[in-house]
């Protein structure tokens, strides 16, 4: 089949999100300028850039007031955010968080996590998490409108501290089988890591 995506595409559900798979998990956590604690999953995530580190995580959203606008305002608005990894033992929890709530609706305390302290940065971090990446805000990016006509937008930040937890370290590596890092699929689709393999580049030296 060929789509062009200006068109409907006819099918049950839109195909994109399984075309650009897998996607890493982004639990991206914020404080609201009142202190409320914020935590939602962001699937359209990544790393961007290793020399100064830098992520990205992207959304849409009808409006202030669902999770997706609330992480982009707050970040800008405190000027720092907090990226934990999925592990396979948090999937529960992590799609807990990814309900439509208010602003003042604390999505560690509706999934039942605990909070730990950041140490460059304010906004709080998933305790138990294996990999915690600490950000200062760097830009926004507004895209295209689409479809729903609310509008895409890009946050970029800086990674200035990164928690490794010990356990996930194995002869100086971070060993992913220990924690298996949860990946979003398209439609309602996950996966994890279960089969690692290295390919050394041509030329390359293990």
């Amino acid at each position: 089949m060929f789509w062009n995506t200006s068109e409907p595409h006819g099918l049950p559900r839109n195909p994109f999100k399984s075309c650009v798979i897998p996607r890493p998990i982004g639990w991206i956590s914020t404080l609201a300028p009142d202190g409320t604690p914020n935590l939602a999953p962001y699937s359209f995530f990544n790393g961007v850039a290793d020399d100064p580190p830098m992520v990205m995580f992207s959304s849409g959203g009808a409006g202030i007031g669902t999770d997706v606008k609330d992480s982009i305002a707050n970040a800008e608005a405190a000027g720092e955010f907090v990226c934990a990894m999925v592990g396979f033992d948090h999937l529960d929890a992590m799609n807990e968080s990814s309900a439509s709530v208010a602003p003042d609706v604390d999505e560690f305390e509706l999934a039942g996590l605990e909070m730990g302290a950041s140490e460059m940065v304010k906004a709080p971090r998933v305790k138990g998490a294996p990999i915690h990446l600490e950000c200062t805000y760097y830009d926004t990016i507004q895209l295209p409108k689409g479809s729903r006509n609310d509008g895409n937008r890009v946050c970029i930040g800086q990674v200035v501290g990164i928690h490794i937890a010990d356990e996930v370290m194995k002869d100086g590596f971070i060993d992913v089988a220990t924690f298996r890092p949860v990946a979003r699929l398209g439609y309602m689709d996950y996966t994890t890591v279960d089969n690692i393999f290295t390919l050394l580049r041509p030329g390359a030296k293990g």
